[in-house]
């Protein structure tokens, strides 16, 4: 859970950081561009510790694709909320696809983890392999 909150606090800043300064669009480029990076300075102080404290619990590919639906989700209420843009259909079911996607990613390889060792049989995962059994490409 931990890792899951700060990485929507991340996301949080991260958005802020790309998308805030379309509503001061008379503001100067270069002066949008450095305030820019010191809000998405927090952003990294986050970002590399949830990925740090996930790693393990998470492979680093499942870590990706939790950080893009949470960016996906904080994005969609950035842009209702602070932009006044409300996402079509199209982005509705784009979202929708990327949750599914963490579902499949996330959920099926701790299951059969889960399930070996239920069954007293050993796992293929050792805390420096967080890959265990569930395959590759």
């Amino acid at each position: 859970m931990r890792t899951v909150i700060l990485l929507i606090l991340s996301n949080i800043f991260m958005t802020m950081a790309w998308y805030g300064h379309l509503k001061f669009k008379h503001a100067p480029l270069l002066v949008v561009i450095a305030l820019s990076w010191l809000i998405a300075l927090p952003e990294y102080a986050l970002q590399v510790p949830a990925n740090r404290f996930g790693h393990g619990r998470f492979t680093a590919p499942q870590l990706k694709i939790i950080q893009e639906a949470i960016s996906i989700t904080v994005f969609i209420l950035f842009s209702i909320l602070y932009l006044r843009e409300t996402p079509n259909w199209r982005a509705g079911a784009a979202f929708v696809l990327i949750l599914l996607a963490v579902v499949i990613a996330v959920y099926p390889g701790q299951e059969r983890e889960k399930a070996a060792g239920e069954a007293g049989t050993s796992s293929t995962q050792t805390p420096e392999s967080p890959q265990g059994s569930q395959g590759t490409f």
